[in-house]
């Protein structure tokens, strides 16, 4: 396993700054261990040195604090960057070595002073929020750092949000707090909150680093690397899924097929039909495994296909909680739908990108080089400020669906706005 921070693609400058935070973690864990250890201390030159500091204490200008956001648009890394800094504050090192245990099993997932919250839902309920907080003030079992990772914190609801801010205003000895959002904006992330964070801002990594990492760590072939790359417009997640996966492939080309089928009104609801029930397909294949895998544990765990006196009434007194499972499931399946339409609304956004910046001649590349004739032919019929307020209409529906607009309402009205121009 390499270096822990390998993963975080095009983000030097961030990975500088962590791994002076890591540094400067460890030395504050040694400096207590120093402070515990009066033989130790008299004998060292360090002995006149202060108590180490609770992670509430710390100097965020000397590099570690207790309680961090990490901003960037999607695919720029921001859970990987929070991951790969919880690996390097566990590491016996504090450099994030990738070799040692801490970093072997935060990597993994499987360290247990690690806690990663990653929303199945529309949103992070203060329940959770709750019972994540009570459990992250008890003392690290490997003596480093309790750490809490909480990924798409913009889902935080204001009451989890409130929770966790009582948390990082008054934040237990040892434990640290890692924040992933889109942005500092209140509408990702409270004010208060914001306030008693040190921010991480990660920028869209360049395609060409992005084709390098598909080349070096999942061997893909440079020119599948390159297209993919461009092509998912510097999402790694995402560029790795079009270079190995041909469903996701024939998604793409289907997204990329929708200019040429918008020829009138019954075509434009036609278009938004097929849009919605592909996410839908793909979102169900995503999460059927899962779903069945999660009623069949929780089944056999309230006593499913017991012969015992009481595991008839066990199994019907269970019924509450399979319907708190079945309405968990149902939240992250239409989570998955809006996540899938989400991805075929950038790669449609990335087309009328492409007939802008031909229709103004931009010296720049295209996303999509697999359709740039057919965008520099939507190009030359629609000028740039046709190509401008199609482009638009795409951002709009993200945003409106974002903001909680029935998908299918926002693409049908897209769809309009895309033929009518």
């Amino acid at each position: 396993m390499s270096d822990v921070f390998a993963d975080l693609v095009g983000q030097d400058e961030a990975v500088v700054e962590l791994r002076r935070a890591a540094a400067a973690a460890a030395a504050v864990l040694r400096a207590g261990a120093a402070d515990r250890a009066p033989a130790l201390v008299a004998a060292s030159p360090a002995s006149d040195e202060e108590p180490a500091p609770a992670a509430g204490e710390m100097d965020p200008s000397s590099g570690m604090t207790h309680a961090w956001i990490f901003t960037g648009p999607p695919g720029s890394g921001r859970s990987v960057a929070a991951r790969a800094f919880a690996a390097a504050l566990q590491c016996v090192h504090g450099t994030g070595c990738g070799e040692c245990p801490g970093c072997h099993t935060t990597m993994g997932g499987t360290h247990a002073d690690v806690r990663m919250v990653v929303p199945e839902g529309l949103s992070i309920g203060v329940g959770e929020m709750r019972a994540l907080v009570l459990r992250a003030a008890s003392t690290p079992s490997g003596g480093r750092w309790q750490v809490v990772v909480i990924e798409d914190a913009d889902r935080l609801t204001e009451a989890a949000g409130n929770a966790l801010l009582k948390a990082i205003e008054e934040p237990p000895p040892r434990t640290v707090f890692l924040l992933c959002a889109p942005s500092t904006h209140p509408d990702d992330i409270s004010v208060t909150i914001r306030s008693r964070c040190r921010v991480v801002p990660l920028r869209q990594p360049p395609a060409a680093a992005v084709a390098e990492v598909l080349v070096r760590r999942d061997g893909i072939t440079p020119d599948v690397a390159q297209w993919a790359a461009a092509a998912a417009q510097g999402h790694v997640g995402r560029a790795r899924r079009l270079a190995r996966d041909p469903e996701a492939r024939k998604r793409r080309e289907a997204v990329l097929a929708v200019p040429r089928r918008l020829t009138g009104v019954g075509a434009a609801f036609d278009a938004a039909s097929a849009l919605i029930e592909a996410a839908e397909a793909e979102a169900e294949a995503s999460v059927t495994e899962s779903d069945t895998t999660e009623r069949a544990a929780l089944e056999t765990a309230l006593g499913a296909g017991g012969t015992g006196r009481g595991a008839a009434g066990a199994i019907r007194g269970a019924a509450g909680q399979l319907k708190e499972l079945e309405k968990r499931q149902k939240s992250r399946a239409t989570r998955a739908q809006r996540d899938a339409l989400d991805r075929e609304l950038v790669d449609l956004a990335g087309f009328y990108r492409d007939a802008l910046t031909m229709a103004l001649r931009a010296p720049v590349a295209p996303v999509h080089t697999d359709t740039a004739a057919l965008a520099g032919a939507g190009a030359q019929k629609w000028d740039a400020e046709g190509s401008l307020r199609r482009l638009e209409a795409v951002l709009a529906c993200r945003a409106a669906i974002e903001a909680n607009v029935k998908p299918r309402i926002a693409v049908e009205a897209m769809m309009l706005a895309l033929w009518k121009g």
